[in-house]
């Protein structure tokens, strides 16, 4: 009898899974993989900060449905639960989902938890939960972008600077931006010369850059305005305001045994949930690194030779942490940095990898013939 992998999650980490696993033909044991997602499509949120601007990506290029990217494999080798996990029953080696009006429950041999995270203020730069949801939310945003006279964006780290950036490049002589950050430099995780370079390709764009404005605050006024108020006591009044700051994990349906105090999964060294059986977790969901793409692609590949061992009756190999740090960002649509260890990237050669943020990517992973 087939083994059943349950893979949680329709985001980059979970549908890389899945097809890795899917391509394998290695296997001495049939499988099958259930995916459950409450995403039809899979989101190409590398690329929100750029889709936020009205007229970009019009042909809805962003999302990219998941069910015809699995429809060369049989049901009895792959099935797709559109709904979202609330329950995990580690006994029974079940997952209760919500699909619907209904909740109906999904059994499982090996178990990958991969559903991500979302941000705190319910802004589209994840998932929001279904992809109709989050297709409204940036259309939504779009709509309010193009409204407003003033935009303030407030945190300065890569997510924050690729905002204001697009903002820049598309409104910066007819609209006021405010990038709000809160320490003495934007992208304070990133090489000095980083946080240069983009200051003065934001200023260069017409964006106004405030250091240490921490928000303390915000409201919306009688006005429609929002009042947002700094550590400092100073208010900054616009019309619309982007918080890019706190990432929450995906996890409410996990028992809190196995999540940290922050809610995120604790895993071993072989990427397995601490203290329990059959179940893993990649990306960023899990304890185990920073929220970022390369990470999850690092982990997704590595657990998917790992499952593959284990059904070979062969040991798994521990997940090695990559020492040194590489981060890459775009600051509008003609400048990017980056810095791989202390080895600051040319600008040249950041923009030539960061020309299209990887949309290219997504047809490939959501297919599997990037795999």
């Amino acid at each position: 009898m087939a083994k059943n992998i349950v893979i949680i999650g329709g985001s980059h980490a979970g549908v890389s899974t899945a097809q890795r696993l899917l391509k394998s033909a290695s296997t001495p044991t049939a499988i099958k993989v259930t995916l459950i997602t409450p995403n039809s499509h899979m989101y190409w949120n590398l690329a929100s900060p750029r889709g936020l601007i009205p007229g970009n990506y019009e042909k809805d290029e962003l999302f990219l449905e998941i069910k015809s990217g699995f429809k060369q494999y049989s049901s009895d080798r792959f099935e797709l639960v559109l709904g979202t996990a609330v329950g995990l029953d580690e006994a029974s080696q079940t997952v209760t989902v919500r699909c619907a009006e209904k909740e109906k429950s999904v059994a499982y041999d090996m178990l990958v938890l991969a559903s991500g995270s979302r941000t705190l203020d319910s802004s589209p730069f994840k998932n929001i939960g279904t992809t109709e949801e989050t297709r409204s939310a940036l259309k939504d945003l779009q709509a309010r972008v193009e409204a407003a006279k003033s935009i303030t964006v407030a945190g300065a780290g890569v997510t924050g600077v690729e905002v204001a950036g697009e903002l820049g490049s598309a409104f910066g002589k007819e609209k006021k931006i405010i990038l709000l950050a809160p320490g003495p430099r934007v992208l304070e995780d990133m090489l000095e010369v980083n946080s240069d370079i983009a200051t003065k390709e934001l200023q260069r764009l017409g964006v106004e850059v405030q250091l240490r404005s921490r928000v303390k605050e915000s409201v919306i006024g009688s006005n429609g305005q929002y009042e947002i108020i700094l550590s400092s006591g100073t208010t900054v009044t616009t019309d619309l305001y982007i918080p890019t700051f706190g990432l929450a994990p995906n996890s409410s349906y996990v028992p809190a045994k196995f999540l940290t105090s922050q809610g995120f999964v604790k895993v071993d060294e072989f990427l397995q949930v601490t203290g329990a059986k059959n179940i893993w977790a990649i990306g960023d969901v899990s304890d185990l690194e920073q929220s970022q793409w390369i990470k999850a692609e690092y982990q997704s590949a590595h657990l998917a030779k790992n499952l593959i061992k284990i059904l070979q009756n062969q040991a798994p190999q521990a997940y090695k942490k990559a020492t040194t740090p590489i981060m890459g960002l775009s600051v509008g649509k003609d400048i990017s940095t980056g810095h791989y260890g202390n080895w600051r990237i040319p600008t040249f050669v950041a923009r030539y990898l960061r020309k299209t943020l990887f949309l290219e990517k997504l047809t490939g992973i959501v297919t599997g013939t990037a795999f």
